[in-house]
């Protein structure tokens, strides 16, 4: 059973691997999503995009590993706050229904739990954050 679970650790960061790919192969798609309020949207995709590369990569090598996703777990809630929640009250930039976004914000509520998780269970390398 052990062996069973202990994939949830390489699922869950490769699960990540798809979002890097979107920011990279649909920068338009992502671009529109940046709030109107932070300029260069191109700019805010492709660093996110680099960010989560990081998170992967740092669980992968097992480096700063547990500071990686709590800073995922807040980049998540970022999201949900300034993306989604706006989305599902006053309409998405992206045309979605309000109910797609609140979908949206409880999908972004399970990552940033796994995040949490993943950082109190798999993460090793406490330096900063313990």
């Amino acid at each position: 059973m052990k062996a069973i679970t202990g994939l949830g650790k390489w699922i869950f960061l490769f699960g990540f691997l798809i979002y890097v790919m979107l920011h990279f192969a649909l920068a338009d798609v992502g671009a529109k999503m940046v709030p109107s309020f932070l300029p260069f949207p191109y700019f805010w995709n492709y660093f996110t995009g680099v960010l989560i590369a990081a998170f992967i990569v740092s669980g992968l090598v097992g480096k700063y590993d547990k500071l990686a996703a709590v800073l995922m777990a807040f980049y998540i809630l970022l999201t949900a706050l300034l993306i989604h929640l706006p989305g599902a009250i006053w309409g998405s930039k992206m045309e979605l229904d309000p109910s797609q976004e609140v979908v949206n914000i409880f999908r972004n509520m399970i990552a940033m739990g796994g995040a949490l998780m993943y950082a109190g269970a798999y993460a090793k390398d406490d330096r900063i954050v313990r």
